[in-house]
C-alpha cells in the first residue's frame, strides 16, 4: 500500500494559544444592569456586598487592567489577573489569560491547573477548551485534545483556529477523511491569503487518499 503522507518531514506548525481578548459581561449586565452585589471573592459566594463606585482615575475592572498590561507583555498583568480572581471579576476569563502566562513562563503544570479552573466557573469557556487542547496536544494526548478541540467547536463553531489544529491532529492520526473535512472548514472561515499551510496539507492528503485507493 502506497504512503504519501508524512509529517515528520515538515509537520505544519498548529495555532497557539489565545486568551480572552476583551471583559465578558456577565448576566446582569448583559440584561442591562448595573452590578452592585457581587461576592467578595471568587470562593466566597455566601455573601453579598455593595460595590463602591470607582472614581474615574480608578475606572476599569482589575481584569481590564490585567489585559491593557498584557497586551504590552508588562510582568504586572499576571499580578492583577490574581486580583481580579480574588475580587470575582471575569473570574474564568483572568483564569484562561493567566494560565496563557504560565505556559509562555515555562509553567505547563500551572497553566493546566488555570485552565481547569477557569471550566470550574464557566464550563462552556471556549478559549479554555481550545487551550487545554493545545496542552494536551503539546504532551502527546491526542485524545483528550480532540475532545477539547470538538468541545470548543461545539460552543464557537467559527473558531478556525481550532479547526486548523483538529485537521492537524486527524492528520497525525492518519485519520485522513476527518482531516480533510476539518482543514476545509478552516479554508472557508479564513481569507484566502491564511490558507497556504492548510491548502499543502489538504493537497498532501488527497493525494495519499487517492494512493491508498480511497474515495475523497
Amino acid at each position: 500500500m502506497g504512503r504519501i503522507l508524512n509529517l515528520a518531514e515538515k509537520k505544519p506548525a498548529k495555532f497557539g494559544f489565545t486568551r480572552v481578548q476583551k471583559r465578558k459581561a456577565n448576566a446582569s449586565e448583559k440584561a442591562g444592569q448595573l452590578n452592585l452585589f457581587s461576592p467578595v471573592s471568587a470562593t466566597d459566594t455566601g455573601h453579598a456586598r455593595v460595590v463602591s463606585m470607582p472614581t474615574r482615575a480608578e475606572s476599569g475592572s482589575a481584569f481590564e487592567r490585567a489585559l491593557e498590561y498584557d497586551e504590552r507583555n508588562d510582568e504586572r498583568a499576571r499580578e492583577l489577573y490574581l486580583a481580579a480572581i480574588e475580587h470575582s471579576d471575569c473570574v474564568a476569563d483572568a483564569y484562561c489569560n493567566l494560565g496563557v502566562l504560565e505556559f509562555r513562563n515555562g509553567k505547563t503544570d500551572e497553566a493546566f491547573d488555570c485552565f481547569s479552573r477557569s471550566l470550574t466557573f464557566e464550563p462552556r469557556h471556549v478559549e479554555s477548551h481550545y487551550n487545554l487542547a493545545n496542552l494536551y496536544f503539546d504532551i502527546g494526548d491526542l485524545r483528550l485534545a480532540r475532545e477539547h478541540y470538538e468541545i470548543a467547536l461545539k460552543i464557537q463553531p467559527a473558531f478556525s483556529n481550532a479547526w486548523f489544529n483538529l485537521g492537524l491532529l486527524h492528520a497525525m492520526n492518519e485519520d485522513l477523511h476527518e482531516a480533510v473535512s476539518a482543514l476545509s472548514q478552516f479554508q472557508e472561515l479564513v481569507p484566502d491569503s491564511q490558507t497556504s499551510e492548510a491548502d499543502d496539507l489538504l493537497l498532501n492528503l488527497r493525494k495519499t487518499i487517492k494512493l491508498r485507493n480511497q474515495p475523497v
